[in-house]
């Protein structure tokens, strides 16, 4: 009889399984994606958790088959997280039953995060149960006496066996768990080391049969790769409910919680925290933090307005142009795609006649912001123009709008928001596509400038 295999291969992007390696993955068609691993024993079940009871009851729950009209439509009730910030990235607040992964750089504050929400939920009389891999019940303390004080509702436990924290979480019941980090678990029947793919797969579907069987909400942190992307199988976001990245420079002050998916809310939407001595504090305004130490009279400045989900952020575009020493020009985007600033300045040159070949360019967000939104395409335009002619924009001038290859500009949507924005932060003049004026319902305190082409836009000048 032939000696059954103690490893499979799977792919790391879908999860499809192999019992020999293949240099492409039959089920995605990506390359170089199979990677070894312990295969499960049998008497651990489909998840590896498949004898306890809340896998049984989870089950239970859904019963047979049954139709739409069966089946409660009451809208969930969403426990507010005490961040306004945070609740708006969630959808509105925390979903009984969900599995959140909030991911980000080593430093970023991913931990002070979570353990500032459960001093919130606790502080509102919430049961909450925060476990952790990584750090012991000392460092915790240590790092929650810089908050302030803390509620009794609030349990602390270090532990990485995950049987042990499904017998606890069992028997005590919480309101919310937060798990920090899914890499430090592990489940003695797999026979691999804590944060393989293995047992990050295992873990993770584990706490997801948790959550639903149990009704409890589950955050849990996963550490990043050098790309930013959760270490672990690629499946492990296609498993949770909610996908949020923590990004920013962890030297800097302000953090940015985005959200990447959301099964109970809009995906676009972001948060804007500021990293300080006792935590992380909310910030309110982002447009007035990121126009903030703008200077004044300075060419090659420009204010924009993206839009993140239904928030809109008002940017200050830097750019500077200025003639080349070498053979071949220079280019630096920070903030953008290097790409796009490219392919505007190709506009340029052929419709325009602008010899930019000549000259190097940078151009920067200002304020540690990374947009890729077209609509930002003019005021990058205007601030390239601006910098090469050394010409200034008013100060009190917002500019928007999309550029196409032969020089037009292109209606954006929203722009009734990204006016009221620029609005409110005292700007009296707006430059913006001419097709997006047609449906404008505005009180016509701002002076609008329609444009259709960046010829037109360069006369304003």
């Amino acid at each position: 009889m032939a000696k059954e295999k103690a490893t499979i291969f799977f792919c790391k992007e879908c999860g499809y399984e192999s019992s020999k390696w293949q240099g492409q993955c039959p089920g995605c068609r990506e390359w170089n994606t199979m990677v070894e691993a312990p295969k499960a024993p049998r008497s651990a079940g489909r998840a590896g958790a498949g004898s306890r009871s809340t896998v049984s009851g989870f089950a239970a729950k859904s019963g047979g088959p049954r139709t739409l009209k069966e089946i409660s439509a009451d809208t969930a009730v969403r426990v507010d997280t005490g961040f306004p910030e945070l609740n708006r990235v969630l959808g509105g607040g925390i979903v009984a039953g969900s599995l959140v992964l909030v991911g980000g750089d080593p430093g970023i504050g991913k931990s002070t995060l979570l353990l500032q929400m459960c001093r919130n939920l606790a502080a509102g009389n919430i049961e909450v149960l925060y476990i952790s891999g990584e750090e012991s019940l000392h460092q915790i303390k240590l790092r929650a006496d810089r908050m302030g004080e803390f509620s009794d509702k609030l349990s602390l436990l270090c532990e990485t066996g995950l049987d042990r924290i499904e017998a606890v979480i069992e028997e005590h019941r919480p309101q919310a768990v937060v798990i920090d980090s899914i890499q430090t678990m592990f489940r003695d029947s797999v026979d691999a080391a804590p944060g393989s793919v293995s047992q990050v797969r295992e873990s993770t579907m584990a706490l997801l049969q948790l959550a639903k069987g149990l009704g409890i909400p589950i955050f849990i942190v996963g550490h990043v790769t050098k790309e930013g992307t959760v270490a672990g199988p690629r499946m492990l976001e296609h498993m949770v409910d909610t996908v949020l990245y923590f990004e920013g420079d962890r030297h800097a002050s302000y953090r940015i919680l985005r959200g990447v998916k959301n099964r109970f809310g809009s995906t676009n939407e972001i948060g804007v925290f500021e990293m300080r001595g006792d935590g992380l504090h909310e910030v309110p305004n982002p447009s007035q933090y990121l126009l903030n130490g703008r200077p004044q009279s300075a060419s090659g400045s420009v204010v924009t307005c993206a839009m993140e989900g239904t928030r809109p952020l008002l940017l200050e575009i830097q750019a500077l142009v200025c003639r080349t020493n070498f053979g071949q020009p220079r280019r630096t985007a920070a903030g953008t795609d290097y790409n796009r600033v490219n392919l505007l300045m190709a506009v340029l040159e052929k419709r325009l006649g602008m010899r930019l070949g000549e000259c190097d360019a940078y151009v920067n967000i200002a304020g540690g912001m990374r947009i890729n939104e077209p609509a930002l395409d003019l005021g990058i335009v205007m601030a390239l123009v601006s910098s090469y002619r050394d010409q200034c924009i008013a100060d009190d001038t917002m500019i928007f709008g999309e550029v196409g290859l032969s020089g037009e500009v292109r209606a954006v949507s929203l722009a009734d928001q990204r006016i009221a924005e620029a609005e409110r932060m005292g700007f009296s003049a707006c430059i913006l596509p001419r097709g997006s004026m047609q449906n404008l319902r505005t009180n016509g305190k701002m002076r609008l400038i329609g444009v259709s082409s960046v010829a037109e836009a360069m006369k304003v000048l």
